[in-house]
């Protein structure tokens, strides 16, 4: 495949959709309330092809068809071959890549158990005081200014700096890990060579630090998954560079981006700024609310078997998007799908995905999103978009704001 993005444009959604269209990635949400009306589940021969649905109900049964539906491909664009043989050869040799995201059972359980302990309600409440004082320190270095980057200053430097904190990484080196990983998943999705580059930057780093740990053990993720057991037997080290690999990348801009996108909410929505101050206890279910509104993720899947549903047949070979995001948004599942409602009562949202594959790191990701809005709501009085123009998104498979200029009418300077 060309190093180069498919601009062509499109002219009908249904048979051409293609999720990197600078007005899909701006706003995605017309082109599912249309395709729910005359083609639930569309279809394309962009990126390698895939199938795109968008009801929640068939997103409901399309995840939970394990193994119908394989994790070992979750990315919709094809790698180029020389990573695919690498692919190929590493999935024969160790069945997954970064396991547990792209095993199916039975590899997938085990590898889960081994990462869930470090993501427990106990864990996270442990990482609560050092990323409220991180989210304080970051507010302290441009309060003073009375204008920032809500998602460069801020959100972008809150996960890649608790999820080293997990790893027992350096978090001075956050702007190095949210290089590689937008390199990854970001540049990446559309740019193979980009891919390639970052995908063994990362590995290459992880490496480094299982050597070092397995000389020099610590009290961190990485020594405790080098003494960890699957049926009796230690992990090597691509199993545990694997691993690591995963808790950064799916640490650090699923996150971030959902943080981005409520601080643009607030900054685009008085009144829903000006609720939450009034209404701090409203915050928990504020940010399920907006999980579910700027859902960021969505996961490719592989079909092994043949799968009918909604009208389609799906055959061995072909790709899915678990488009989560548009599910979030079906008039059938929720009323008034698309207004954010802070004081939602049923919100069964698949923001973190469904079944065995439910994201492992949800109840951080809640935490960083509800310290982080805490933090800014008791740092940052009354704020607005300072530059419309200057507001930019990314897409595809990892949907958010890169930019979100703001500027406070006051400021509160003590935390």
């Amino acid at each position: 495949m060309a190093d180069t993005p498919d601009t062509r444009p499109v002219h009908d959604w249904a048979s051409d959709y293609d999720i990197f269209d600078p007005d899909y990635v701006r706003d995605p949400a017309p082109v599912w309330d249309d395709l729910r009306n005359r083609c639930p589940i569309a279809r394309t021969e962009r990126w390698g092809g895939s199938w795109l649905p968008t009801r929640y109900e068939d997103l409901r049964t399309l995840a939970k068809m394990v193994p119908a539906l394989s994790s070992r491909s979750p990315v919709l664009v094809p790698p180029p071959p020389e990573l695919r043989e690498v692919l190929v050869a590493e999935a024969k040799m160790f069945g997954s890549e970064i396991p547990p995201i792209t095993s199916d059972p039975p590899e997938h359980k085990p590898y889960r158990r081994l990462i869930l302990p470090f993501f427990s309600p106990h864990a996270v409440a442990e990482r609560t005081p050092y990323t409220r004082e991180l989210c304080n320190r970051l507010v302290d270095g441009f309060i003073g200014e009375g204008r920032a980057d809500a998602a460069v200053d801020y959100a972008q430097q809150i996960t890649p700096r608790v999820i080293a904190h997990v790893l027992g990484t350096d978090p001075a080196r956050a702007d190095e890990f949210v290089t590689w990983v937008r390199g990854l998943i970001e540049f990446g999705q559309t740019q193979p060579q980009k891919r390639i580059k970052y995908r063994g930057i990362i590995r290459d780093f992880f490496q480094e630090m299982v050597t070092e740990r397995r000389a020099r053990p610590r009290d961190d993720a990485i020594s405790t998954l080098l003494e960890a057991e699957i049926e009796g037997e230690k992990l090597n080290d691509y199993g545990v560079v694997g691993v690591c690999s995963l808790l950064l990348v799916a640490g650090v801009d699923t996150t971030w981006s959902s943080i981005s996108s409520s601080l643009l909410h607030f900054a685009t929505h008085p009144e829903d700024q000006a609720r939450l101050r009034a209404e701090p206890e409203l915050l928990p279910t504020a940010v399920e609310e907006l999980l579910r509104f700027h859902s960021p993720v969505t996961v490719g899947r592989k079909v092994t078997e043949p799968v009918s549903i909604g009208g389609v047949e799906m055959q061995p070979g072909d790709k899915v998007l678990l488009n989560f995001p548009g599910a979030n948004r079906d008039p059938a599942a929720f009323d008034r799908p698309d207004e954010v409602v802070l004081d939602r009562k049923r919100n069964r949202h698949l923001a973190s995905g469904l079944g065995i594959h439910r994201c492992a790191g949800s109840n951080l990701a809640r935490m960083e999103m509800q310290v982080a809005l805490q933090v800014w709501f008791d740092r940052i009085a009354a704020f607005e978009i300072a530059d419309p123009d200057g507001v930019s998104w990314t897409g595809g498979q990892v949907r958010g704001p890169r930019s979100v200029p703001v500027r406070f009418t006051a400021a509160q300077r003590n935390g």
